[in-house]
Parts: C-alpha cells; sequence; structure tokens
C-alpha cells in the first residue's frame, strides 16, 4: 500500500468517527424527542423511526450501481449533503408531516453514505490491509457513538427544546464535516481487488443483480447477515431491552450501563480480537460467532430466572450485552472484506449496497418481531427462536465455508503459502582460481 493510499484511508476512517459522533448525539434520544419534546405521540415517533428504515430500503437497490458508475466519492458527497439536511430538518421540525421527510432524507442519506465508505475503504486496502482497515473503521465508529451518547446525554434537557436543536445541528454538522474530508480524498483510479483473490476469475459476465444473485456465496452470505442481524443489532433496543427492563427487572440507568459495556468490550477488544482471528478461515470465526451469541442469549434468559437475586440478575444482563460486543468485534474483520473479496471488481458498489440492503431488511423486521412477542409476553418463544437463530448463523457460515476458495476464506494465509511456493533464486558461488 502506497503512502498516499494509506493517507485517503486516514482520512475516510477520520471522517467516519466523525460521522458517528454526531450520530452518537441523536440517536438514543429521538424517539424521546419526536414523541415528548415535540408532543407529536409515540405513534408519529414510531413512524418517524420506520421512515428512517424504509427510506434506506427505497435507495439502496439504486445506490451500489451508482457507485460503480459514478465512483464513491461523488456517492458520499450527496449522501452526507442529504443526512445533514434531514438532521437538521429534525432539529427544526415541529410538525408531523416536516419531522417525517426530514427523517426520510436522513435515512436515505445514511444508507448512501454505508456503502460509499465500504466501498472507499476496498479501494484504499489490500488483501494483507483490509481485515485490518474494516476493524479500525469499526472500532472507531464504535467509539464515535459512545462519546457522542455520553455527550449528547449530558447537553440534553427535555424541558428546553432548544438543546435537542443543539444535538441535531451537532450531527448535521459532522455530516458535513464528513462530505468535506470524503470530497478532499484522493481514491485510487480503480478496486485493488485482483491481487486479492488468486486464481479466481474477476471479470463477470454482464452486470447488476444478475450477476449478484447468480454468486451462491454472495447468496449464503446475505442469508447470513440477515440472521446475524436479525438476532442481534435489530434486538439491541426493542426486544433485548424489553426483556431486561420488565423480566429481568433492572432500571433503565442499569440498561444504560450494559449498552456501554457492549460498546466498551468493542473498543478494549478489537484489536486483541484482530490479532486473533485474522489468520483464521473467516467462516469458522463467523460460526464461533453464533456460538458466542447463543451463550449471550441462554445468559439473557437465564437473568429472568434468578430476577428475584437483583446483582445476579444485573450481571447476567450486562454480560449479555458484552458477549454481543465480543461477537460484533468477531465479525468487524471478517464479513465486510469478504464482501469485498467476492465482488467482481466493477461490482463492489454493488456488492456493498446489497449486503446492506440485507442488512437494512433484518434491522426493520427484528425490532418488529422481537417487539410483537415481547409485547404478547411470550418470552420463552422469544428467547427459542434467538437462540435457533444464532446456532443457524454457525450452520450457515460453515456452509458458506464450503463454497469459498482458501483465498477468500482465509486470505492471509493463502498469501503466505503462495509467498512460500515461490523458489528462491540460486546464487552460484564462485570458486577462487
Amino acid at each position: 500500500m502506497t503512502t498516499a493510499t494509506s493517507a485517503a484511508l486516514r482520512r475516510i476512517q477520520l471522517g467516519n468517527a466523525l460521522s458517528a459522533f454526531g450520530n452518537g448525539f441523536t440517536v438514543p434520544f429521538t424517539f424521546i424527542y419526536v414523541s415528548q419534546v415535540r408532543g407529536l405521540g409515540a405513534g408519529t415517533a414510531g413512524v418517524v423511526l420506520a421512515t428512517l428504515a424504509v427510506a434506506a430500503l427505497i435507495v439502496l437497490p439504486f445506490t451500489g450501481r451508482a457507485i460503480d458508475r459514478r465512483g464513491p466519492v461523488p456517492v458520499a458527497v450527496v449522501g452526507t449533503l442529504l443526512a445533514a439536511t434531514g438532521s437538521l430538518g429534525l432539529g427544526l421540525s415541529g410538525s408531523e408531516p416536516l419531522v417525517i421527510a426530514a427523517a426520510a432524507s436522513l435515512g436515505a442519506g445514511v444508507a448512501v453514505v454505508q456503502p460509499a465508505l465500504a466501498t472507499m475503504i476496498v479501494w484504499c486496502s489490500t488483501t494483507a490491509t483490509r481485515s485490518r482497515a474494516f476493524a479500525t473503521s469499526f472500532f472507531l465508529n464504535n467509539l464515535g457513538l459512545g462519546v457522542g451518547g455520553l455527550l449528547g446525554g449530558m447537553l440534553v434537557d427535555t424541558a428546553h427544546p432548544s438543546s435537542f436543536l443543539r444535538l441535531f445541528a451537532i450531527e448535521a454538522a459532522m455530516f458535513l464535516v464528513l462530505g468535506a474530508v470524503v470530497a478532499g480524498t484522493r481514491l485510487p483510479k480503480a478496486p485493488r481487488l485482483g491481487e486479492a483473490i488468486p486464481g479466481k476469475e474477476r471479470s463477470a459476465s454482464g452486470n447488476g443483480w444478475r450477476v449478484l444473485l447468480a454468486d451462491r456465496s454472495m447468496v449464503t452470505l446475505c442469508v447470513l447477515g440477515f440472521v446475524m442481524f436479525f438476532a442481534c443489532y435489530g434486538q439491541f433496543e426493542s426486544g433485548l431491552s424489553a426483556f431486561a427492563v420488565e423480566v429481568t427487572r433492572i432500571s433503565p440507568a442499569t440498561l444504560g450501563i450494559a449498552l456501554a459495556a457492549n460498546t466498551a468490550v468493542i473498543v478494549l477488544a478489537q484489536f486483541v480480537v484482530l490479532r486473533l482471528v485474522e489468520h483464521r478461515r473467516r467462516s469458522r470465526v463467523i460460526a464461533g460467532v453464533g456460538l458466542v451469541w447463543t451463550v449471550a442469549w441462554v445468559v439473557a434468559g437465564a437473568s429472568g430466572v434468578v430476577h428475584g437475586h437483583h446483582a445476579a440478575a444485573v450481571a447476567a444482563i450486562i454480560s449479555t450485552y458484552a458477549l454481543f460486543g465480543l461477537g460484533e468485534a468477531m465479525l468487524a474483520p471478517t464479513v465486510s472484506p469478504l464482501v469485498a473479496d467476492l465482488a467482481p471488481e466493477r461490482m463492489v458498489g454493488q456488492y456493498n449496497a446489497a449486503f446492506a440492503l440485507v442488512k437494512q431488511l433484518a434491522l426493520a423486521l427484528g425490532p418488529a418481531v422481537g417487539g410483537v412477542l415481547v409485547g404478547a409476553g411470550a418470552y420463552d418463544a422469544y428467547l427459542v427462536m434467538l437462540v435457533v437463530c444464532s446456532l443457524g448463523i454457525s450452520v450457515i457460515a460453515l456452509r458458506l465455508g464450503r463454497g469459498l476458495t482458501a483465498a477468500q476464506d482465509s486470505p492471509l494465509r493463502a498469501t503466505r503459502v503462495v509467498a512460500q511456493s515461490v523458489p528462491k533464486p540460486q546464487v552460484e558461488e564462485t570458486l577462487p582460481a
């Protein structure tokens, strides 16, 4: 990797961290802001959150092709402008139609930015550096969210709507900073993928969704991604939090500590985990995540059984969130690089956008399904469903591994084997006359 490429990657990661920092100011408080501070009610707040997801689902099918045709930089800049407009609009809007319109702009903008940034990271990395690049990005993203959420909690005051306007203005400003950083970044002229997958034909006969859907490994990875995001991320702010409060009977403040434990594990363990997994098969690492999350859901169930022993119940819930953080740290250097290594060179944006679309679907359906089950008091069915999903992650990951080449499943090991197989040049020894 050249010095210029390394500098570009650092700029991208810094901009992404600042954007996450801005998100942290608003994400925990959006529902309260719309329902209570603006007085629009819980129904409208729910519509706003749904609009964020629906807007993303609408734009993502077109985002990948735009990235591949126009390049990730202009697409990312447009996304940051949309997101900044939506964020500031939420802070200024006082009526239901305007709040929903602002949420649509914010949701669409964030959805456009994510695959564009992922594609930029791919362009600025090689097979030897891609896992670390994505792990670093994930680490900085969580650090930014955590710090932003902490500061946002100190600034917010439900009795003063102007404090929320300040939060949304900070978020909008961070999106604009990200746009400026991306716009000033000089990327390589072409994706750096050819060296990543030796022996694989990187040209696609055709393009678009037909090529992607014909790629069995990518389809399997998308199914795997849906189950992962449904069973973990899709439950954080819905079923799991409701279970913790209603069944385990912990306070909302303790729930905040559990969420902080999740972020802390990611921030503290990310690079330790990276050293442990980057030389191992990606499919087996992902299978390990399924087992870790299975334990997490079993521990969550145990917290409900021992809720009469408050300290034990609290420890169990905090451990659940911490185990989810460990699994997330394991996924960061494996899943996104694998998406890139499966993609034909001219379809990196489309593959990233497709995986983002699957993620968004899971994040939309996860809270809905979890909320219905928990709302109906079907806690046993809820936990059984998520244990089965977590075990399913392990099964699907191992199945995926059977369809991957050695270089796709473990690129660093494959690169080392290729390097060792190259014969060293022999130096003839000249004897004295």
